[in-house]
């Protein structure tokens, strides 16, 4: 079943998403940085919702870890 029709798979794909994003940044700020606009511009907001929203983003990996554990 693809990522788009399964819930629990979409919020896993965005939360992949947005740490690889914000590791990325930490790493090498210039591949982020330079694409504000555009498709590749979702990168760099991705980036920017793990770099302000970090703990709450650390929370919401650890429930998914939890939830998938689980199931």
């Amino acid at each position: 079943m693809s990522a788009l029709f399964n819930f629990q798979s979409l919020l896993l794909v965005i939360l992949l998403m947005i740490c690889t994003c914000t590791y990325i940044r930490a790493v090498a700020p210039r591949l982020i940085d330079r694409n504000k606009e555009g498709f590749l511009g979702l990168l760099w907001m991705s980036a920017r919702i793990g770099e302000r929203l970090s703990p709450y983003v650390a929370l919401a990996c650890i429930a998914m870890a939890v939830t998938i554990t689980i199931q």
